[in-house]
């Protein structure tokens, strides 16, 4: 991980901090102390509750509210496309407002919005409550992003992994419930299963509420627009340096830089939608496939799900203790196209007939396509922090988050519409084109890195290691910090 101002080779060891002790210990005592331990509290019980509600949502929407396929398939959609504003959203509000009221704001309209559900099951009504909910979700998970990237400093990918494995056993947790409910099948019990999120999402915002609002490294808490603008040092880089990272010269004139006409971090932002699609393929590739062009038995499905869940849990410090800065996040990212190449090749390869082989090479890619996920959630988010500058961090890091929800919206749909429709050379041609971004990812990656660090930085330590102060000293002008 890059370091902070002042500090060198020394400073940057071990941030990505895989760390001493197991993932028990690393719970007890995770970066960020305190208020990051309560967070990540506040996340487990969020995502067990987001476990019930995902585990049941399609039955309820089915035999509760009597909706069609047609009008099932719109909810979905709209909510996809909702979550699709819900990042950029909250990146611009945090920018002027504090985290944690957000957050806890987030909390609040996502439990409106599922509580609303007890009481109306018209469509049209149906229809803004569950993009509501997911637009909610999605700015609540970005502002937990920047809540890590301003606790946890430089030990940031230690919290993002902890966050990762908490997330996916408070997912498991929740569906185990769901399960409870779904095997009694009356409304009655559905009903129980929303108060159950619901409850959820009271409870994560009164720990949010006991957190301590987390203050930015270039500026205090939600002034970071003013301390930008005050600082040049935190402007982006001009002339030839700017040129390369794809930045317009005009915004380091104007001070305190902007996603939107920040041409490089956009172009990271576009590569990077690809570079998210193990999730789909997990979720939707993967079943489909077998039910659709093998003879596996249907009872393999749910395996997907429990080899994606426990190897997550077991081995994202792992991961992350060796992607722990910038350079190595890049290095991640091709990494990731081309173990998501391997996952796609075991799926053409996949033989129609003969349950027990298509059940292995199904299990196989299911261990593949983890595996991509695991690189994809720290190099992804490494590099959605590093290249962004300190003083505008928050609205960078909500553009950056659109990856993943556009992938969402957009994933299973190029997966059901294309790359089934062409079978086997379907897959091999998405396996191909996603490992040739992923090449294109890291080149860029590095290239910007090395712009934003100016030319007479270069050499001196991991990225960023000289912060703005160093680089207007040697070159007698603000270069853009990285870290």
């Amino acid at each position: 991980m890059i370091g902070r101002r002042g500090t060198g080779k020394n400073g940057d060891r071990g941030s990505g901090g895989g760390g001493g002790g197991g993932l028990s210990a690393r719970l007890r005592h995770p970066p960020g102390g305190r208020d990051a331990r309560i967070m990540l509290f506040a996340q487990l019980l969020d995502r067990t509750g987001t476990g019930v509600w995902g585990a049941s949502c399609v039955l309820f929407f089915t035999f509760v509210a009597g909706l069609d396929g047609r009008r099932l398939g719109l909810l979905l959609g709209a909510a996809g496309v909702a979550g699709i504003a819900g990042s950029p959203l909250a990146g611009h509000l945090a920018a002027r407002f504090r985290v944690r009221t957000l957050l806890i704001g987030c909390h609040l309209l996502r439990l409106a919005a599922i509580g609303a559900l007890l009481v109306f099951t018209r469509f049209e009504v149906l229809l803004l409550l569950v993009a509501v909910t997911s637009l909610g979700d999605r700015a609540a998970k970005m502002l937990e992003m920047l809540f890590a990237t301003r606790a946890a400093g430089e030990q940031r990918g230690t919290y993002q992994a902890l966050s990762r494995s908490v997330a996916n056993a408070g997912y498991a947790l929740g569906a185990g419930l769901a399960a409870i409910g779904l095997a009694v099948g009356t409304r009655e019990a559905y009903q129980v299963l929303i108060l159950a999120n619901a409850l959820s999402f009271v409870l994560a915002a009164a720990l949010v509420w006991r957190t301590g609002e987390q203050r930015h490294e270039g500026g205090s808490g939600a002034g970071e627009a003013v301390a930008g603008a005050a600082d040049p040092g935190n402007a982006v880089a001009e002339g030839p340096d700017a040129e390369k990272a794809g930045e317009p010269g005009e915004q380091g004139r104007a001070g305190l830089a902007n996603p939107w006409r920040d041409r490089g971090y956009l172009r990271f932002v576009l590569l990077d939608i690809p570079l998210c699609l193990d999730d789909s393929i997990l979720g939707v590739g993967l079943p489909l496939w077998l039910i659709e062009h093998t003879d596996a038995p249907h009872a393999v499905v749910p395996a997907f799900l429990i080899i994606n869940t426990v190897l997550v849990v077991v081995l994202q410090m792992t991961v992350s203790a060796r992607v722990g800065r910038p350079r190595q996040a890049a290095g991640a990212a091709r990494l990731y196209g081309l173990t998501l190449l391997g996952c796609c090749l075991l799926l053409a390869l996949t033989p129609e007939h003969g349950a027990w082989a298509a059940t292995l090479v199904l299990l196989a890619a299911a261990v593949l396509v983890t595996a991509a996920e695991l690189l994809r959630s720290v190099s992804s988010w490494e590099l959605a922090v590093s290249l962004a500058p300190p003083a505008a961090r928050a609205s960078y890091l909500g553009v950056a988050g659109m990856s993943q929800s556009i992938q969402k919206s957009a994933g299973p749909m190029l997966l059901t519409g294309a790359v089934m429709v062409a079978g086997p050379a379907g897959w091999l041609a998405l396996g191909a084109a996603v490992a040739g971004v992923s090449v294109a990812q890291r080149r860029f990656a590095l290239r910007r890195l090395d712009a934003l660090r100016g030319p007479d930085t270069r050499g001196s330590g991991e990225a960023a290691g000289a912060g703005p102060s160093a680089a207007t000293a040697a070159t007698g002008r603000g270069a853009a910090p990285v870290s």
